[in-house]
């Protein structure tokens, strides 16, 4: 086995650098915790930005991984196979909905998502083709295909992918004003987070997506939902739009629904939505194949009792209590977030994120940065109380420090 600095230095020479990871080389994991290659342990506090809410090794996910390795791994949609009509049932209930479209990525999932709303705009709506417009907010992170940086406003994220894919509006997220001015009679859709988790958890003033689902609902728009970090749990709520008893006509899911086992996503609506696809419009080769659609089964098992969603709550709770004792002493300056989730602004007297991030790491406790002094704290579901807490007490330990 390699040693950290051999493992680093070898993918420092082989590997795109289109990552900036912290130099830390996992070699397993299990539940909150995971081992480097020389057995040094780390609490995780990002959760592989929720694709690990259910933990790391979760028994369960394991098991319905392992008993369908061992039946059949893929088809391809060219067959029907035996694990497929009961994804799709289980996920639409869970979501309240008629249809599912599975895919692979989260990625995969939002230009599904938007070839949906096209489609959907030329054909039942009645736009003229070639003229939908879907409105998104700035700061948005739903990807990095081409399509999708085509309306980031993340310039490292957009920068020289031209040229760009048009028929996007971009609007300040949380402004209602600004969103219904954009919105016209050839808006097909407007696509947002419920939180904004990469520009750094920020969470839009309530009663702002009650006033989205009413305004798309009277200009016969659809209100897409990208929940593939927000949903599944993560905010104690299994979809975070449940905070303002709002259901979107399309929910684009992923991250999550693969229980960290295999990458898993999806859309989600009614038949009138997704019932405009016919054969040979849209497809993937491993998209609901049977070892995704049997992990899935069983996270959305999990999900239905409640225990994850309820146990992100209490412990969310928690967690901004005793991270909003901090704001005001120095160092931290603003919390945000929902849920076993959270995005902490850091005093730039006290450096980086990138900084606290490596110094949490040397306390043996991972998280991630972005944008400048923020970093994210996102542990997986499973986390007791008492890890989290020795994991909070790091970091307050790191900014007395300076």
């Amino acid at each position: 086995m390699s040693t950290t600095a051999e493992a680093l230095r070898s993918a420092e020479a082989h590997s795109a650098h289109n990552y900036h990871p912290l130099p830390v080389v996992v070699a397993s994991a299990e539940g909150a915790w995971m081992t480097d290659v020389e057995g040094r342990r780390f609490l995780d506090m990002l959760a592989g930005y929720s694709a690990l809410n259910f933990g790391h090794g979760n028994r369960r996910l394991l098991d319905a991984a392992k008993a369908q390795l061992e039946r059949v791994t893929l088809t391809s949609r060219a067959f029907h196979h035996d694990r497929f009509a009961d994804f799709c049932s289980e996920l639409a209930a869970l979501c309240g909905k008629e249809m599912v479209l599975p895919m692979n990525t989260g990625a995969e999932a939002v230009e599904t998502a938007v070839k949906t709303a096209r489609k959907w705009g030329y054909e039942v709506k009645g736009v003229p083709d070639g003229q939908a417009k879907i409105v998104v907010a700035a700061n948005n992170f739903h990807g990095r295909t081409t399509t999708i940086v085509s309306f980031s406003t993340d310039h490292e994220a957009r920068d020289h992918y031209g040229p760009y894919t048009p028929g996007f509006e971009i609007v300040p997220y949380g402004d209602l004003t600004a969103l219904a001015a954009a919105v016209t009679a050839n808006t097909v859709a407007v696509l947002l987070e419920p939180i904004q988790g990469e520009a750094g958890v920020l969470v839009p003033p309530p009663g702002y997506f009650q006033g989205v689902r009413e305004l798309t609902r009277e200009r016969n728009v659809l209100f897409m939902a990208d929940e593939i970090q927000s949903g599944l749990g993560r905010t104690g709520k299994t979809f975070a739009c449940e905070h303002e008893d709002v259901v979107p006509d399309v929910y684009i899911l992923g991250k999550a629904l693969g229980g960290g086992v295999v990458p898993v996503s999806a859309v989600v609506a009614d038949r009138d939505v997704l019932g405009v696809f016919r054969p040979g419009e849209h497809g993937s080769t491993f998209g609901g194949n049977p070892l995704a659609c049997a992990v899935a089964l069983e996270v959305i098992a999990m999900l239905r009792s409640g225990e994850h969603q309820q146990r992100a709550a209490e412990l969310g709770d928690h967690l901004h209590r005793e991270l909003n004792l901090l704001v005001g002493g120095g160092a931290v300056t603003a919390v945000r977030g929902r849920g076993l989730w959270a995005g902490v602004d850091i005093d730039p007297a006290h450096g980086t994120g990138r900084e606290i991030s490596e110094r949490l790491m040397e306390r043996g406790v991972l998280v991630k940065d972005t944008h400048g002094s923020t970093i994210r704290i996102a542990p997986p579901l499973v986390i007791s109380k008492e890890d989290l807490d020795w994991g909070l007490d790091q970091l307050r330990e790191v900014l007395a420090a300076g």
